[in-house]
């Protein structure tokens, strides 16, 4: 695993940017932001994506301005290692609950599993964990269903890109999964396993990356210190490299941060961050772009105005 870089003493301590934590096992993703809020003080911080307390790995936490690009880093793509174990079924989908093993379950060859798993690509409804954060009437419907009340939640469309069988040896199936925002993947091992005829928990979960945040580059946040930790911080920029840039004039930058509009022409925006670099000529009128300075700042994210004008959706005074 990554380990923190040495500390800078001629680097200032930026109070705007990205963490790549790897977050540990047992330890929840809110205890993991606190550790950086800690040191970020007064700086806010948060993370942009949950993980269970029983997952490790990538967690992106924002750090000051950067927490209003939270949405672009939940929009990018999750690679994830989930490993699971056949014909066992629990309430919380994974061994954290009680799990009892089915009775003459059925044990499904590999390219049975393979070929299962292909009919989970796309776009797919997926019904939400009743131990899961997400809220009903207010609360969160994991407490409602630890006080044994009915949890009904609705199933809704996500995002499926790649499933691919790492390893099998019952019970053990070992899943490599790319996945859209809203994904669980827990969720989708027991629909999986459902269409085998079967059931199934999940035992571990590693996310391994998200867009370009990797898991060999992530930094253990029990490591991180007052001294340390501003070293690990990356730029704002980070957030939104799949958006086009265009860079503003020191005008232009100033009248974006007061919240004024300015006038852009398509032969501005370039791609060279994202994946539109193929076709870079023009702007267009429904899209964001992401706004640097002369220096290569982030100063916001822009969007279209009336009259051809942009104005600004996410302003970074701090960017970095």
């Amino acid at each position: 695993m990554h380990s923190v870089p040495s500390p800078s003493t001629s680097r200032p301590s930026p109070v705007c940017g990205l963490l790549n934590l790897n977050k540990p096992v047992g330890v929840t993703s809110r205890r993991a932001v606190d550790m950086v809020q800690r040191l970020a003080r007064p700086a806010k911080a948060g993370h942009a994506g949950a993980l269970d307390p029983l997952a490790t790995g990538v967690l992106v936490v924002c750090v000051g301005g950067a927490t209003r690009l939270m949405e672009y880093v939940q929009r990018m793509p999750k690679r994830y290692v989930g490993t699971f174990l056949l014909g066992r079924q629990s309430a919380t989908e994974d061994i954290e609950g009680d799990v009892a093993e089915l009775p003459n379950a059925p044990v499904p060859a590999r390219e049975e599993i393979e070929a299962a798993a292909q009919r989970f690509i796309g776009r797919i409804s997926q019904r939400p964990p009743a131990f899961s954060a997400l809220k009903i009437r207010g609360r969160p419907a994991y407490k409602l269903a630890r006080q044994g009340q009915p949890v009904a939640l609705v199933a809704r469309p996500i995002e499926i890109y790649r499933i691919a069988v790492q390893a099998y040896q019952y019970p053990e199936l070992v899943l490599e999964i790319e996945c859209g925002r809203g994904t669980y993947v827990r969720s989708l091992g027991r629909d999986l396993a459902e269409s085998l005829g079967t059931a199934a928990v999940m035992s571990s979960l590693t996310r391994t990356a998200i867009g370009g945040f990797l898991l060999q580059q992530a930094v253990d946040p029990r490591e991180l210190t007052a001294d340390n930790w501003t070293a690990a911080v990356q730029t704002p920029l980070r957030a939104v490299g799949q958006l086009r840039r265009v860079q503003l004039s020191a005008e232009e930058a100033t009248r974006i941060r007061n919240g004024l509009t300015i006038q852009l022409t398509g032969e501005r925006a370039t791609g060279e961050a994202g994946p539109l670099a193929a076709s870079p000529a023009a702007i267009n009128t429904t899209e964001e772009l992401a706004a640097v300075d002369a220096d290569g700042q982030l100063v916001g994210i822009l969007c279209p105005d009336t009259g051809g004008q942009w104005r600004t959706l996410r302003n970074l005074p701090t960017g970095r």
